[in-house]
C-alpha cells in the first residue's frame, strides 16, 4: 500500500493529514498491519491536550495493546467516533481513517516529521 505523499509520519507510526492548522492523525498501514485484528481504541475526548511524542491513547489488538503517540502539540478538536463500534476500519482503511483531529500550538512541528519517502525508507530498515 502506498504512503500517502501529504501526510507526514512518526516513527512510531502515526500519521498526520494537515488542512489549515487542524491535523488528523491516524495509525499507518505498516503500523495495522504489525497489530493484527484492532477490536478496541482508547483515544482522548475533545478539549484534551496532547504533546508531540507523548502518548494519547492505545489501539487494542488481538495481538497486544500498542500505545498511540502524538506528532505534534495541541489541541483535540475531534474524535472519531465510528471507532468505537468498528474499531476494524483501522485495518481496513488505515490511511482513510483517522483516530482524532488536533488543532496544531506549533506547524514549525510538522518539520521534523518524515516525508512518505523517508518512512518508506524506515520501515524497510525495521522489516
Amino acid at each position: 500500500m502506498p504512503y500517502p505523499a501529504n501526510y507526514r509520519y512518526t516513527r512510531e507510526h502515526e500519521w498526520i493529514e494537515l488542512t489549515g492548522n487542524i491535523g488528523a492523525i491516524g495509525i499507518t498501514d505498516y503500523a495495522q498491519n504489525s497489530l493484527g485484528d484492532i477490536v478496541y481504541v482508547d483515544a482522548p475526548k475533545v478539549g484534551d491536550p496532547v504533546t508531540a511524542g507523548a502518548s494519547f491513547g492505545s489501539v487494542e489488538s488481538v495481538k497486544a495493546v500498542s500505545d498511540l503517540f502524538s506528532p505534534v502539540t495541541g489541541t483535540v478538536t475531534a474524535v472519531n467516533e465510528e471507532l468505537k463500534d468498528a474499531p476494524d476500519k483501522l485495518n481496513e482503511k488505515p490511511h482513510e481513517t483517522w483516530i482524532i483531529k488536533v488543532e496544531l500550538a506549533d506547524p514549525a512541528e510538522l518539520n521534523a516529521l518524515l516525508d512518505a519517502a523517508a518512512y518508506e525508507a524506515f520501515i524497510a530498515e525495521e522489516s
